[in-house]
């Protein structure tokens, strides 16, 4: 389960990313110049995994340009710098309640890709999210919804020594046990399509993480993981 807090951030998630995507080279939409008034990033649904240590916040961001693209942006959120990734730092942003956090693009981040391959290859979806009320739990309902297509139990590779590499539209994460390719502009490549972006051909060791969310009731591949 995922705890959220009742609390500002200065800046913003959606000021971090308005900054942040267009720099990218997956960015598909109009560059607004600095300073620009009119509208950029506009958030349409996100989904949270749980990270076991409870240490890093774990959350896919999916937004909308002013065109109307859809593009999939997964973050973390340390309470500290993660060594060596430094090139992959979307910015920093003070919490009102957990102080400065260092929120990371989640693709080069080994947490997220451990939580990212758990959930895809065990058939899990995305962690509940609540928020304490008057010492109560209150579950917050979701805006979107994520499953994974593998089994549950089945095994899951270690994910370390990562490497990133961006691919027009898509990322491709790989790991020593692992590869996984994840869809930043959404509506454009089906799970095939990633898969071979990945190396890899035919349907053996692929397992696909689809979800719907609001306003987009057909099941959209997200990712897929991808192990020999």
């Amino acid at each position: 389960m995922a705890h959220l807090h009742r609390a500002g951030m200065s800046p913003s998630k959606i000021d971090l990313l308005d900054s942040w995507v267009p720099t990218q080279p997956w960015f598909e939409g109009p560059r607004r110049p600095e300073g620009a008034d009119d509208e950029g990033l506009r958030s349409v649904a996100a989904f949270r995994f749980d990270d076991p240590a409870g240490e890093v916040g774990v959350e896919t961001i999916i937004v909308a340009t002013a065109d109307g693209a859809q593009l999939q942006v997964p973050l973390t959120y340390r309470d500290a710098p993660l060594a060596g990734a430094e090139d992959h730092l979307v910015g920093t942003t003070e919490h009102s309640v957990l102080g400065t956090r260092w929120v990371y693009d989640g693709t080069a981040d080994p947490v997220w890709a451990a939580a990212l391959a758990t959930a895809v290859l065990t058939g899990g979806t995305q962690a509940e999210a609540w928020f304490e009320v008057d010492g109560e739990r209150q579950v917050r309902e979701p805006n979107s919804t994520v499953v994974g297509s593998g089994t549950p139990g089945a095994p899951v590779p270690d994910v370390d020594r990562l490497t990133v590499d961006q691919v027009e539209g898509r990322t491709v994460v790989t790991g020593a046990a692992v590869r996984i390719v994840v869809a930043r502009v959404l509506g454009r490549h089906d799970a095939g399509a990633l898969a071979s972006t990945g190396g890899h051909t035919g349907d053996h060791g692929v397992e696909v993480l689809t979800g719907t969310w609001t306003g987009h009731d057909q099941p959209e591949t997200l990712a897929v993981v991808l192990t020999a």
